[in-house]
């Protein structure tokens, strides 16, 4: 396990980061809310190592990170409502799921479409842009999704440091193969998560990110 500080700089960081996720390894890494889990978002082994990290259950999705709405564009159907939410809200502590569009399905053959990974029997994709430098240049210079779910033991409590992570991961965080360590973060909710692939918008859970803040944004389409 490789461990870097973020005081060494946030493009440097991004940059060996982006190494580890062309290879398939996983980085622990600081968002706006928590530390997260990233791998590339649709690479099967590595999106494997990350429910084995967590011990979450397989048929309960992971979501991404994306570096902007463009980004976004390429893998989702974005509807009007989505993208008052990226125009108001994003960066920001909010997951937004969406439809996949058949284009993203479609964009990369072989082992790393998008309907492999996180995209492996789904019809959808839940996609975040935190409100965290280090998370966007990531996604910039990876140049596609990698993934964003908390660094915790599936059902445990969300932990703000590092160290307190990988004590409570013991030997799963052997498979981590890169740190970036942002000392302790603040108190925060993980991210609301809205979804709006169906025909009306469901709230699955309110996070960072106000239910009313969505309302509100939303209405603005009415």
């Amino acid at each position: 396990m490789e461990l870097l500080s973020l005081e060494n700089g946030i493009e440097a960081c991004a940059i060996r980061a982006k190494k580890i996720l062309e290879e398939g390894g996983v980085v622990l890494y600081p968002t706006d809310t928590l530390y997260g889990l990233g791998a590339d978002a649709f690479f099967d082994k590595a999106v494997d190592t990350i429910y084995e990290i967590k011990g979450r259950d397989e048929t309960k999705p992971i979501h991404c990170i994306v570096a902007d709405l463009a980004m976004a564009e390429k893998y989702a159907v974005v509807t009007a409502d989505a993208k008052l939410l990226f125009q108001r809200l994003l960066p920001g502590g909010l997951t937004v799921i969406l439809k996949k569009s058949a284009r993203g399905q479609s964009a990369f053959g072989g082992q790393r479409s998008s309907n492999c990974g996180i995209g492996r029997g789904m019809d959808t994709i839940g996609i975040r842009i935190p409100k965290n430098d280090f998370c966007v240049d990531l996604a910039q210079a990876f140049g596609k999704p990698y993934t964003a779910t908390s660094a915790n033991l599936a059902g445990e409590q969300h932990l703000r440091s590092v160290d307190a992570i990988l004590e409570q991961l013991g030997n799963l965080a052997r498979k981590i193969d890169l740190v970036v360590d942002a000392g302790e973060l603040p108190p925060s909710a993980p991210s609301t998560v809205v979804d709006l692939s169906g025909e009306e918008p469901v709230i699955l859970r309110e996070g960072a990110v106000s239910v009313a803040d969505i309302w509100n944004t939303i209405r603005i389409s009415e």
